[in-house]
């Protein structure tokens, strides 16, 4: 599995949001219910609906967050080398102020964290845009 970074509007063909979150100035990571791994909120882009939009509605509905910023961090496109296969994406950031209770969804709980953890649903990818974050920000996310 690849993933690569872009400057934000490189692509205009869209079909995934990432959210990558802080909570108490720590990283937070959700937990699918039918997964021992952690990820980022995020998902697909759904018809009519832009990325902004779709960020907003996976954060709320894989982490509870109700308060927060966010803002586009950057363009990605992960995908498999072998078989030519990638989407395109874009990359959020979160700063969430106050989480709810986590909505009836795919995901069964969310943690925070000081570093990424080893096990990780998607560690290339996640990894990979951590530290875009990381050099965008110039420091560490937490």
């Amino acid at each position: 599995m690849f993933c690569n970074t872009y400057n934000i509007n490189t692509f205009n063909n869209y079909k995934y949001v990432v959210v990558l979150s802080e909570y108490n100035g720590k990283i937070l990571l959700s937990r699918h219910k039918n997964r021992t791994t952690w990820e980022t909120q995020g998902g697909h882009i759904e018809n009519g609906e832009t990325p902004i939009d779709a960020a907003k509605r996976e954060l709320f509905e894989e982490s509870g967050a109700v308060d927060f910023d966010i803002y586009p961090l950057c363009d990605y496109r992960a995908g498999d080398k072998e078989t030519n296969d990638f989407a395109n994406g874009v990359v959020f950031h979160a700063v969430i102020k106050t989480l709810g209770e986590l909505p009836e969804s795919e995901m069964a709980e969310v943690k925070e964290f000081d570093s990424l953890p080893e096990n990780l649903t998607y560690p290339d990818i996640t990894t990979e845009l951590f530290t875009y974050l990381q050099a965008a920000a110039g420091k560490i996310v937490c």
